[in-house]
């Protein structure tokens, strides 16, 4: 009877945290909020972190000292710091749009962590492949365009996957400038209902299916190269 009336209870209170007076629609706004900033950020740094990549692999000074400072001041700093230096500091007096803060903060962080997985990708591949590519009258970049960056992609892809994943519950900390995603949502519904376990077990839970259909899209398209591999 106990466990019974435990699960009663706490139906009720999923109940108050979730439909009770169309309270949902906090939750998909939250969602809306996470989704957006994490699709900014991954865009940015899909982008930026392969030219720190680049600069890095450089064997120029100019290029290769300031990414790999850049890399390793962002890597050394938390996010939430990063995040409120941004809002506060450098930002302050170009913007009031939070939502712009928030995917420039990330997007910034995560390319740092996206120029290393590239990197580790390219120095995967066998330098034979360059070497090949070379002998057929390939210059440098031609090389690495059509040989090199094809391979490394596909070594890439496991760890772009869980820098992906990472991102989306490294969001939750965007309540930090006062902004209202999936995980502030909590606050709002908690002061409502005078309680943490609902709100907090329907965020928890739809963090893992949005982690979850990512991790599924990605091994979907990890099995699809792989067997493009064997033809």
């Amino acid at each position: 009877m106990d466990i019974l009336n435990w699960f009663a209870s706490f139906g009720d209170k999923l109940f108050k945290a979730f439909l009770y007076e169309d309270r949902w629609k906090f939750y998909l706004d939250g969602l809306g909020v996470t989704i957006s900033i994490t699709l900014g950020a991954i865009i940015i740094s899909t982008v930026f972190g392969m030219v720190l990549c680049l600069m890095k692999l450089s064997k120029r000074k100019i290029l290769h000292v300031p990414a790999a400072v850049y890399i390793d001041i962002i890597r050394g700093i938390p996010m939430v710091v990063q995040l409120l230096i941004m809002y506060n500091v450098i930002l302050l007096h170009v913007t009031d749009n939070k939502m712009i803060v928030a995917i420039l903060a990330f997007g910034l962080n995560s390319s740092a962590y996206m120029a290393e997985i590239y990197r580790s990708g390219i120095n995967a591949v066998d330098k034979g492949q360059t070497e090949a590519g070379r002998s057929l009258g390939l210059n440098q970049a031609q090389t690495m365009w059509h040989i090199i960056f094809p391979q490394a992609l596909k070594n890439c892809l496991p760890t772009y996957t869980s820098e992906f994943i990472v991102l989306v519950k490294e969001t939750a900390v965007v309540g930090y400038i006062a902004m209202v995603d999936l995980t502030k949502v909590y606050s709002s519904i908690q002061s409502k209902t005078y309680d943490a376990a609902g709100p907090l077990f329907i965020i928890a839970v739809m963090y893992f299916c949005i982690t979850k259909v990512l991790a599924i899209l990605f091994a979907h398209m990890e099995r699809r190269l792989q067997s493009s591999d064997r033809r």
